[in-house]
């Protein structure tokens, strides 16, 4: 999904518009040679979430925080209490809605995590789990009563180590697919592209056998060790002979399907020049779109000069629907409830529109235990393993994180 493309002095990112900075992700690209090619996005950049119509930037300080319209002082006030508060996290799985209600307001969760949980999963805070999608929240509250108490208690134990670069939000000169470019040239030959494989997976006494098609006609392929990087709704048939039950498992997992909406302006068709990381949309607010970032604000590169380039989402979890109409419908859709909004005047410039039925994993309630489950039946294969961004989280940091300790159980095993 990670896919850019130049049109017409517009750079339009096809899936993730941006990642944020990690360590494993600043070393590949060390060991890549395209460190050069990174660019970091203004720092500090404000977010802003819809409020009554208007956009409202997001307090990240003390002194932002108390005068923010944002919220009410019910709500700040519930969550300044929090820090004197201990509640007991539950035994059972708990969802992200159910926690927040139950430690802060409704309020809090309509403006503030309800847009978050859209941001980063398009998912539904209702069924998302905590200890799931947001494990730094659970554990903090598990280890103290408190979300805040918890947090500083973990950041005193987090080990402090030496960073190449500041955390932050970045991309790449030409698109965050430099990244996928540089990672397959790296492989060589080794890689296949456009291959697939048209049975179940087999495995004796030799290791794995794949029968493959692709450029090269049919194969057979053999494997001692074998990782499954596919999307967890398609290790249902791969894996039907070899770990059934696991494959059981992880076709279990839902998808929400996003369509990922950009148009181009010309500066002079919005009322102010738009400075900023872009805004989230709360459930309430009766708008199908999500959220939209401002590329061009961020980046520069976006556009031609004196235009702008910004890419909404729109379905999720709450609206699967929105994905039945046209490209063209969507993109009528989203540039009417974003003028409105920015107080856009006339037709867009440049628009695309890429769908996706099967975007962002679901983490929702009994994500962990189905996981366990996976990890204990794949446990039963020696040579076999599965990653992927339903394990520890859709960014891509997480990802390359995740792939990077796995290759070196490999290495090492």
């Amino acid at each position: 999904m990670i896919q850019s493309v130049t049109e017409n002095g517009y750079l339009f990112e096809l899936g993730p518009q941006s990642f944020s900075g990690a360590e494993p992700l600043f070393k590949l690209c060390d060991e890549l040679g395209i460190s050069g090619e990174l660019v970091e996005a203004p720092r500090g950049a404000p977010r802003y979430i819809l409020v009554d119509g208007k956009l409202v930037p997001v307090p990240f300080s003390p002194g932002a925080f108390l005068p923010s319209p944002l919220l009410s002082w019910r709500t700040k006030l519930s969550m300044l209490a929090e820090v004197l508060r201990t509640s007991k996290s539950p035994e059972s799985d708990e969802s992200v809605a159910a926690f927040v209600r139950a430690r802060f307001t409704p309020e809090l969760l309509d403006r503030v995590v309800g847009p978050l949980v859209s941001g980063i999963y398009a998912g539904d805070p209702e069924f998302l789990s905590l200890r799931a999608a947001f494990p730094q929240i659970y554990e903090a509250d598990r280890l103290s009563g408190s979300v805040v108490r918890g947090s500083l208690r973990l950041a005193k134990k987090k080990p402090k180590t030496q960073q190449s670069h500041r955390s932050g939000l970045y991309s790449f000169r030409k698109g965050n697919e430099t990244l996928i470019r540089a990672l397959a040239g790296s492989l060589g030959d080794a890689l296949r592209c456009k291959t697939s494989v048209v049975a179940e997976i087999e495995r004796d006494s030799n290791g794995f056998c794949l029968q493959v098609t692709g450029s090269q006609g049919n194969e057979s392929l053999r494997a001692h060790k074998l990782v499954l990087a596919t999307p967890a709704f398609a290790h249902r048939e791969l894996l039907a002979k070899v770990a059934p039950s696991a494959g059981s498992e992880l076709f279990g997992i839902e998808y929400a399907p996003v369509a990922v909406v950009s148009h181009g302006y010309r500066q002079d068709q919005l009322g102010s020049k738009l400075q900023g990381f872009g805004f989230l949309i709360p459930r309430s607010a009766h708008v199908r779109t999500l959220g939209t970032v401002w590329n061009s604000s961020l980046f520069e590169g976006r556009a031609p000069q004196n235009y702008v380039l910004m890419t909404s989402f729109i379905g999720g979890a709450k609206d699967g629907n929105a994905l039945a109409l046209p490209p063209e419908e969507l993109s009528t859709v989203v540039h009417r409830e974003v003028s409105m909004i920015l107080g856009i005047k006339g037709e867009p410039a440049a628009s695309k529109v890429t769908p996706y039925w099967a975007a962002i994993p679901q983490y929702n309630l009994g994500h962990t235990k189905r996981l366990d489950a996976v990890r204990r039946d794949l446990s039963q294969i020696p040579g076999l393993w599965a990653i992927g961004n339903y394990w520890k989280g859709p960014a891509i940091g997480a990802c390359i994180e995740h792939s990077l300790a796995v290759a070196e159980e490999i290495r090492i095993g």
